[in-house]
């Protein structure tokens, strides 16, 4: 096979995997795989450009540590910065070169292709550098390929930065319609974000996939978000409620699924299925529904136990605060009746854990 026919396979073959890959880090690893092969380059980097710091950060490099760089300086600055592609044959001998990065990483480089990734409006959001071409040196031909790969990975960084943005503005919707509910309550919204916390420590050592975290992380300090519809003479009501009154302090979990609950977004379902099951026992002995074991979401079953255990570890207007050991005794007393005995071997097994993150947020 020739030299451009193997090109082609390697790009038809760089397709195909692109095709099946589904994370942005996994698909940019690709890119900068494939890039090497059909360069034959040493290795690649691909860098985003932050234009708030002037300052272009590695999201994928072979061989060395993330780094972060001025985009001031070097060939992968000025290609960023003159949205144009640099080719340099002899790195030490030529202006563009910053030598402080090989001071930095060990290593030492002598030619260098960089090309600047622009998003739809011409924006650079981005640089995809290849150094030490073996045998060679970086050519125009080697330039037009590393373009034609360049724009897979513009594309799929300018998706993922627009997805980041949602994301943010759907995080921040979430934590004011949390803060919403503290209005009405005697709690903070450090008891939330310890919750979410909480939350997402147990969920990473059950097993839940990242995704899955990051969204019990953000979602969990919904949990009583229903709070919003309760009476202030109930919620704020100092000494113990009577039967009518805590059947009306239960409807705040039916409350709050029907306010979160919206069927074309994940996070707003997982919120309302945390609000209506956070008070669900294990023994079937909760409310609003008497769910049993797992017939509660994992999401219910673990905003259980945080909410469960901050609240006795944190002061209330009715109450003093439980010592930790004191309140995780009750919750190893209420394993397999309150609450999952798995998640609460998971959650007893990290108490150190568990106490820096009541003490990094505390009241």
């Amino acid at each position: 096979m020739n030299s451009a026919e193997h090109k082609l396979s390697v790009l038809l073959d760089f397709g195909k995997v692109i095709n099946k890959t589904k994370t942005l880090n996994s698909v940019l690893e690709s890119m900068a795989d494939f890039a090497r092969e059909i360069l034959g380059a040493d290795r690649c980097s691909i860098f985003v450009y932050d234009r708030f710091s002037d300052e272009l950060w590695s999201k994928v490099a072979h061989e060395i540590e993330p780094l972060r760089i001025t985009a001031r300086k070097g060939v992968a600055g000025y290609a960023a910065l003159s949205k144009e592609t640099q080719i340099v044959v002899d790195a030490y001998n030529d202006y563009r070169f910053n030598p402080e990065v090989d001071k930095a990483t060990g290593y030492l480089t002598q030619s260098i292709l960089a090309v600047p990734l622009l998003d739809n409006h011409e924006n650079t959001i981005g640089v995809f550098q290849a150094l030490n071409k073996k045998n060679s040196v970086f050519t125009n031909i080697d330039a037009e390929l590393l373009l034609l790969i360049s724009n897979y990975a513009a594309s799929a960084i300018e998706n993922a930065i627009l997805y980041d943005k949602i994301r943010s503005t759907q995080a921040k919707i979430i934590h004011k319609l949390a803060s919403a509910a503290e209005f009405k309550d005697q709690e903070t919204s450090k008891h939330t974000k310890r919750v979410g916390l909480y939350s997402a420590l147990l969920g990473t050592h059950y097993g839940l996939s990242e995704d899955e975290v990051h969204k019990l992380e953000l979602t969990a300090p919904m949990h009583d978000a229903g709070k919003i519809g309760i009476p202030d003479r109930i919620i704020l009501k100092p000494g113990k409620l009577d039967d009518d009154e805590f059947a009306l302090m239960q409807s705040h979990a039916t409350i709050g699924y029907n306010l979160l609950l919206d069927p074309e977004d994940t996070y707003l379902q997982t919120a309302a299925l945390i609000s209506y099951e956070h008070h669900e026992k294990y023994n079937g002995k909760g409310y609003p529904n008497g769910k049993k074991g797992e017939e509660i979401s994992i999401y219910g079953r673990i905003v259980a136990i945080a909410d469960v255990f901050d609240a006795l570890v944190s002061q209330r207007p009715y109450k003093l605060p439980w010592s930790f050991e004191k309140a995780f005794s009750y919750l190893q007393d209420e394993r397999g009746e309150h609450f999952d005995p798995t998640l609460i071997d998971i959650f007893t097994s990290h108490k150190e854990a568990i106490r820096s993150i009541y003490e990094d947020l505390k009241d």
